[in-house]
């Protein structure tokens, strides 16, 4: 599973080692701006290697495999679109689909097409 959230190739390959298909099931789409913003609040995404700060205000800051994670988020329509760098790369703008399940949040690629990256809130 590619961590779409960031899009690079060595992140991807790290994270190859959790790949599944994103099943929908039991997970609840998030579709505006104010519940994402509760739900991040106060909290990390983490996964495996990745700890990530995502603010109301529109920041990401974070590490992930030993590299920092820098960046801008906004809310578009249903969806959580970001710019990000990782390291020194940049790993361009993508628009993702946000569902929830528990404290779990999965972020689908490309307006919900694509690819996804399961990380949990603490």
């Amino acid at each position: 599973m590619t961590l779409t959230l960031f899009r690079g190739a060595a992140l991807t390959a790290a994270l190859a080692l959790s790949a599944a298909p994103a099943l929908a099931q039991d997970f609840r789409h998030v579709t505006d701006r104010s519940e994402f913003v509760n739900l991040i609040s106060g909290k990390a995404l983490t996964r495996l290697g990745i700890r990530l700060a995502v603010s109301p205000a529109g920041e990401i800051r974070g590490r992930a495999f030993g590299s920092d994670v820098t960046g801008q988020w906004s809310w578009q329509g249903d969806y959580f679109c970001r710019s990000l760098y990782y390291g020194s790369r940049n790993l361009g703008d993508n628009c993702q689909q946000v569902k929830v399940k528990g404290s779990t949040l999965r972020f689908i690629a490309d307006r919900g097409a694509g690819q996804s990256a399961d990380l949990t809130l603490k």
